[in-house]
């Protein structure tokens, strides 16, 4: 079968999973090393302040707003040279900065919500979640990069953030993103879920795990699957990604095709693994499903593949 562009849907379904609304102008061939010192002498910069694996938000009449202009930032103690510059709205720069001032320290306005549940629970729109998203993963690759990985130095922000610098033996180090791939195995009657031992009570996902290096996205997802579930995949096709901050992922999502149907779960990896027939999962989504059973919320790219799928018939 022959691919067209012109066969692609407008939205690609990429756009509409969780994190995906990001709307900065990146404006990456512009980052200079002192692009973060004039984004902060702007009168429109906006910040997200963040610590721990959390973001700081102002909380009004019920609604949570994310971003702080740099005056109003200054009493949660952002720590020197850990901003990074996102990019640029219509408003002007906008920044990820660590706050030095801890939760418990926060004034009754302000409080700290872990990521995830500022994604889930939707209380900021999709524009900022996406800007969360990347401002978390920058910062927590800058906090665990420190120092340079070729010689142990202390090593340098550079480029606004999208860099470090060894002062020592001048290596460079870039921001790293780990694919992951996620997986629905399907039939036309039936798809594949496996319940591991973190998930919340009675939800069953996609399978997923981490693309090796020297592997394709298709091999990573047979691979996967086989390790998992013993089943062996015979196509596979890519339906979409979604950024990942936790810590900074790459969600790569795709269908298979199961050539087997006995299933052989690794139990150090699952806890359940089984079929599921089209109309109890569309249950499971609903929140319907007699036994309680449930899938991951909407804002993950699971939801979206098994929705796809729900759908398709």
């Amino acid at each position: 079968m022959s691919f067209s562009l012109f066969d692609a849907p407008l939205r690609e379904p990429s756009q509409f999973v969780g994190f995906a609304g990001n709307s900065i102008d990146r404006q990456s061939e512009n980052r200079a090393d002192d692009s973060v010192d004039k984004a902060l002498a702007d009168p429109g910069t906006r910040l997200l302040l963040m610590q721990g694996g959390r973001l700081y938000l102002k909380v009004r009449d019920g609604s949570f707003d994310p971003w702080f202009g740099v005056a109003e930032s200054l009493p949660f103690q952002t720590l020197p040279g850990s901003g990074v510059l996102l990019g640029f709205s219509d408003q002007g720069p906008v920044l990820a900065v660590t706050a030095g001032l801890e939760p418990e320290q926060l004034p009754e306005t302000v409080k700290a919500i872990d990521y995830r549940s500022v994604y889930m629970q939707g209380l900021i729109d999709e524009a900022a979640a996406g800007a969360m998203a990347q401002g978390a993963a920058l910062l927590a690759w800058h906090a665990s990069h420190r120092f340079c990985s070729k010689c142990g130095t202390e090593s340098q922000m550079r480029a606004g953030g999208y860099k470090r610098h060894c002062p020592n033996c001048g290596t460079e180090h870039f921001p790293r993103t780990d694919p992951v791939a996620i997986m629905l195995t399907a039939t036309r009657e039936k798809c594949l879920l496996g319940r591991g031992r973190h998930f919340a009570p009675d939800m069953y996902s996609a399978l997923a795990g981490f693309i090796e290096p020297g592997e394709t996205i298709e091999a990573a997802v047979r691979r996967e699957t086989l390790e998992e579930a013993g089943i062996r995949l015979g196509r596979v096709v890519y339906h979409a990604s979604q950024p990942w901050p936790f810590p900074y992922s790459l969600m790569i999502g795709c269908f298979g095709e199961p050539l087997n149907e006995d299933i052989q779960a690794d139990l150090n990896e699952l806890e359940d693994c089984r079929w599921f027939l089209r109309d109890e999962v569309r249950l499971m989504l609903a929140r319907e499903h007699p036994g309680n059973l449930i899938t991951p919320p909407k804002g993950a790219i699971a939801h979206h593949l098994i929705r796809a799928w729900v759908d398709s018939e």
